[in-house]
């Protein structure tokens, strides 16, 4: 049976629940998915531990990560030090016959949990995600089958994924959730449009995954013209056509911001996104061991916050260049959208 970590000296920590936990944490998903061919299994098993001396104490994967092998390497790697971590993972979205499916019916969520438990090589998830809404199943329905996992003890905690305030009060009212996991960082503002609110409200934390900007605000932004062909940014506006040049031009404002305030792009924008709340932590995804210290470095400074303000002017809804997701993907989120920016 896990149990919470430790406080870590000299790291600020933020509430999941019943967890205290690094406010930054680690964002598994792409040692194994999403943006083209993954390290190899010694640099993935590298990070995640250098991840654990540098303080982190919460992960995030899911089944849907290289279909179970995200899962399986998180548990083969830290399965020894499992007193150690908050582990989360997600459920409602799995790889079948080579294809993401969105299933919120319980009788799949029961069965993908104790996939899920033998691929972490644990007797129990600290926090788990319904990662998508099924539009064809009632939320309520899809909670009360992870609320059984709770009262069979496979599940400490639940949490939504890329869900509405709305939704996120329906399946409140079922079982507590402790987490809501959905986009937040200076160009993704859908939080803003409610859930922002109505998570402080309700107690529930809010878990900003791809506080980054999916790269773009990291020292080196992608290169459209050069990422893999399974890279899902190859389908998303603000990284084609006329959009991403634009979107350039505001990175550079945020660049001569850091400067100014002599810190990094990356340590602005995430210090930003640990600013819109107590009750905000962010997940931030790396392969590269020196990203990672430079993530958690933001934890030791304090940037002004008429700074923190200058950059949310420079970059938001309204002046980013095209939406998040293109209009398929659009369709299937339940979250609110955020003006022209989906």
């Amino acid at each position: 049976m896990s149990t919470a970590p430790a406080a870590v000296p000299g790291r600020t920590l933020r509430r999941i629940g019943p967890f205290e936990v690094s406010a930054i944490g680690l964002g598994c998903m792409n040692l194994s998915h999403a943006y083209g061919v993954p390290p190899t299994p010694e640099a993935a098993e590298r990070l995640l531990l250098t991840a654990l001396e540098e303080g982190v104490t919460h992960f995030d994967t899911a089944a849907l990560y290289g279909f179970g092998a995200n899962e399986e390497l998180v548990g083969r790697v830290l399965a020894g030090h499992r007193d150690r971590i908050v582990l989360a993972s997600k459920c409602g979205m799995t790889g079948v016959e080579g294809r993401r499916v969105i299933d919120g019916r319980p009788e799949t969520i029961r069965r993908t949990a104790d996939e899920a438990l033998a691929r972490l090589r644990t007797d129990v998830i600290d926090l788990y995600y319904l990662h998508r809404i099924d539009r064809a199943v009632p939320v309520e329905e899809s909670v009360g089958a992870m609320a059984e996992l709770v009262q069979a003890g496979k599940v400490h905690a639940l949490g939504l994924s890329e869900a509405s305030s709305q939704t996120l009060r329906r399946a409140h009212a079922v079982h507590p959730i402790a987490a809501l996991q959905n986009e937040y960082s200076l160009w993704s503002r859908n939080p803003e449009q409610g859930t922002l609110t109505v998570a402080a409200e309700l107690g529930v934390a809010l878990v900003a995954f791809s506080p980054l900007a999916r790269g773009f605000l990291t020292a080196e932004p992608p290169d459209p013209g050069a990422l893999a062909d399974k890279d899902i940014r190859r389908n998303m506006p603000r990284f084609g056509g006329a959009n991403y040049p634009a979107n350039l031009g505001l990175r550079t404002q945020l660049e001569m911001i850091a400067r100014d305030a002599s810190c990094t792009l990356t340590q602005l924008a995430l210090a930003w996104v640990l600013s819109r709340g107590e009750h905000v932590l962010a997940i931030p995804g790396t392969r590269s061991v020196e990203h990672l210290r430079e993530n958690m470095s933001v934890l030791d400074l304090d940037i002004p916050s008429d700074v923190l303000d200058r950059a949310g002017q420079v970059l938001n809804a309204a002046t980013v260049h095209g939406a998040r997701y293109n209009e398929t993907t659009l369709a299937e989120i339940n979250t609110e959208r955020c003006g022209r920016a989906g």
